[in-house]
């Protein structure tokens, strides 16, 4: 996983913050997904958490695949990790930024728009998608 830099956080200072993972190899943030903008989406979630950029998530069949990582508040609330797949236009992008800036996953609830873009991550149950709220 490539470096992770930040945006604001939801959670008291030095509180840990939801922090998201963007796919970006060899289908995610490529021309594959044609009309994407990649470096924006990737511009947006940077202002408001930190994003690390990793090589493939070996889901390319969910291109553009983000996953929101819970903070510490949010993980102690039984928050966990939620895998986000065809994120491809700026409403998905804002509503991620959205739920981030609320508190994310075990804070808040996930905005409807989200729910359609949710998957199992990779080598979990299909009925063990997390991260409602």
């Amino acid at each position: 996983m490539g470096a992770v830099t930040g945006g604001e956080a939801a959670e008291p200072p030095g509180a840990v913050p939801c922090r998201v993972v963007v796919c970006r190899d060899c289908c995610c943030g490529t021309v594959k997904v044609a009309g994407a903008d990649h470096a924006a989406q990737t511009a947006r979630l940077r202002e408001v958490a930190p994003v690390g950029i990793s090589a493939c998530l070996d889901v390319c069949e969910q291109a553009n695949v983000i996953v929101v990582r819970p903070s510490a508040g949010g993980r102690a609330a039984g928050g966990r990790p939620v895998w986000l797949g065809l994120v491809n236009d700026p409403a998905a992008t804002e509503a991620v930024a959205d739920w981030i800036r609320a508190g994310g996953p075990g804070v808040a609830p996930r905005p409807p728009l989200l729910d359609r873009h949710v998957f199992p991550a990779p080598g979990r149950p299909a009925g063990r998608v997390s991260g409602a709220g």
